[in-house]
């Protein structure tokens, strides 16, 4: 079996030094052998491919179920007022009144935020008040600054406030009658009746 020659290592220092052609030319340098590009840097100002954001995952919104055409009426809005009755005579009856106010005012209520209504005499604020004209009377009103207090014949005018106080000190039946549902329409959370307990339960015909 014939036997492939190998093909001879010849290295640099066993060759020696080459000879110089006698034609007087140089012999070309050999030329690198050329390796692997590496790879271009990016330009400056350009960056590179971004890969894309993934999109942020929402969470689904209910569907609005559809509802009535009409304004919405919130829960607050249609709760009615608490009430609250004061057993009192005629006579007393404006001083749980005043009672009243006192322990609405310490427990953190606003004086504007108070409304008392008397059926029989005017208290004797609005008496005060009033001698200065009924322009300034009612801008103290309007105002709402303080707690104000007015006669059941003029308190359709007054405006409605959180918590309401009816002092029931006098007065015909009818006044009365007229007087507590006015009060309540003004009352946004809290009526407190200060007077006789079968006299009011008469004029409302219920209990309140």
């Amino acid at each position: 079996m014939p036997l492939i020659p190998e093909e001879p290592q010849i290295h640099e220092s066993a060759q020696g030094p080459r000879a110089t052609p006698a034609s007087g030319r140089t012999a070309p340098t050999p030329r690198p052998v050329p390796g692997p590009r590496p790879a271009a840097p990016p330009r400056p100002g350009r960056p590179g491919p971004l890969r894309p954001t993934p999109p942020v995952q929402r969470t689904p919104r209910e569907v609005a179920k559809p509802g009535p055409s009409g304004p919405a009426v919130s829960v607050a809005a249609a709760a009615a007022p608490q009430i609250q009755l004061i057993p009192a005579t005629v006579e007393s009856a404006l001083d749980a009144a005043e009672e009243a106010v006192d322990l609405l005012l310490e427990s953190g209520r606003a004086p504007g935020e108070v409304l008392v209504i008397t059926t029989g005499a005017q208290h004797p604020w609005a008496d005060h008040e009033l001698s200065f004209g009924e322009a300034a009377y009612w801008a103290q009103h309007d105002a709402g600054d303080d707690v104000f207090y007015t006669d059941a014949a003029v308190a359709s005018r007054a405006a409605t406030r959180p918590v309401v106080v009816v002092a029931v000190n006098g007065g015909a039946d009818t006044v009365a009658a007229t007087a507590l549902p006015l009060a309540l329409s003004r009352a946004g959370a809290l009526l407190i009746v200060c007077g006789d307990p079968q006299r009011i339960n008469s004029v409302l015909g219920a209990g309140v």
